[in-house]
């Protein structure tokens, strides 16, 4: 899920809409969408890695 959020974001796709295409696949909220603010998370992360 992770990647495939970078991967949008990387072409230029807004992350309102990143979140409306992701689900989570595993654990309690298996099959939910993540909001907006965990793919911020997700991508912020990235960017502190770099």
């Amino acid at each position: 899920m992770a990647d495939y959020a970078r991967s949008l974001r990387a072409n230029g796709v807004p992350v309102p809409e990143i979140a409306r295409k992701l689900v989570i696949t595993s654990g309690k909220n298996q099959g939910q969408r993540p909001s907006v603010a965990t793919v911020y998370r997700i991508l912020a992360e990235d960017e502190a890695e770099s």
